[in-house]
């Protein structure tokens, strides 16, 4: 772990904040976390709680790290303590902008500001920065920041390289695995391939092809198997024989029908008129209603672990 980063300031303490705190903790840094909210240390007490176990089970972790934060109501007189800032405050502009301002005025000098924003590009939110912006840039988690191992970095054009080097490093050191984006783009890499992919289901469901039940168990006993092993470019090579040439040959092999494919889902793509939401909801609706709900999200961090762990063991699938 870098040596310069020893204690983290969490700003915003809602699901996402409430993660990567927990993730730090079990990394043995110290924590500083401002969340306004009413009840916002309560409910990260109970979230921590339940995340723990998960976090023990992830790796060596020492159960005296989950008492090393603290909760402070002064950003002022507690953000020069900070060797690194993960922000996550609503996905607004105008109040990220607010807030990325007062960061920028109170934490030290060369301090990397992380936003955790889900899709608004630095760029949207660096116009009251007026000490160093280019310390600025984004860290996009994906959610349980504390299990699932991506993160995004996406640098502003006016970001320095030391800035987005340290984040990268500091995620890796944390047992992340950032990935860097070359150039800003709305909702960044991973949210664009879900969206998609959403937008296809949306329009199978609300076009009553099939069921918003049948339409989960095609991508997770289909392809989600896949994807969580390979991503799209070693898969499709896989489907054509393996190496570059299987690509290639995959490109060659299926590229005409794909594009026939692709014609049709432009044409029925997911609109977002009332008639068509209105058909969404009744498909889902009825499937997410029927689910059984109970116990569904320590379910999936066991069966997180048990995939992330097995991954693990094989360096050729990580």
């Amino acid at each position: 772990m870098p040596q310069q980063i020893n204690t983290v300031a969490v700003i915003g303490c809602g699901v996402i904040g409430s993660s990567w705190a927990s993730l730090f903790l079990s990394r043995g840094l110290n924590v500083i976390i401002f969340d306004p909210a009413e009840g916002a240390e309560e409910t990260f007490k109970r979230y921590l709680q339940d995340a723990w176990p998960a976090l023990q089970a992830s790796g060596a972790v020492e159960d005296s790290w989950a008492k090393n934060y603290k909760f402070v109501d002064d950003l002022a007189s507690s953000l020069p303590e900070a060797d690194f800032i993960q922000e996550n405050g609503p996905e607004r502009s105008e109040f990220k902008e607010h807030l990325m301002g007062t960061l920028d005025q109170y934490a030290r000098p060369g301090v990397v500001i992380a936003s955790s924003s889900s899709g608004l590009p630095a760029s949207d939110f660096i116009g009251r920065c007026e000490r160093d912006p280019s310390r600025i840039l984004v860290g996009h988690p994906f959610n349980p920041p504390h299990l699932i191992p991506l993160v995004e970095v996406v640098p502003h054009p006016g970001t320095n390289t030391s800035s987005t080097s340290t984040a990268m490093d500091f995620y890796r050191s944390i047992g992340k695995s950032p990935i860097l984006l070359r150039h800003e783009v709305p909702g960044f890499v991973a949210n664009r391939l879900q969206a998609a992919i959403n937008n296809e289901a949306y329009s199978l469901v609300s076009r009553g092809i099939i069921s918003a039940e049948d339409l989960d168990t095609a991508v997770t006993s289909g392809p989600g198997l896949r994807w969580a092993l390979t991503g799209p470019f070693v898969t499709n090579s896989l489907g054509g024989g393996g190496g570059p040439d299987g690509f290639m040959q995959r490109i060659e092999r299926l590229g005409p029908s794909i594009r026939s494919w692709e014609a049709d889902i432009l044409k029925h793509r997911f609109d977002w008129s009332q008639e068509s939401l209105s058909a969404l909801k009744v498909g889902a609706l009825k499937w997410l209603e029927a689910a059984d709900w109970a116990g569904i999200n320590g379910e999936r961090d066991q069966m997180l672990l048990e995939l992330l762990q097995t991954k693990s063991k094989s360096s050729s699938l990580t």
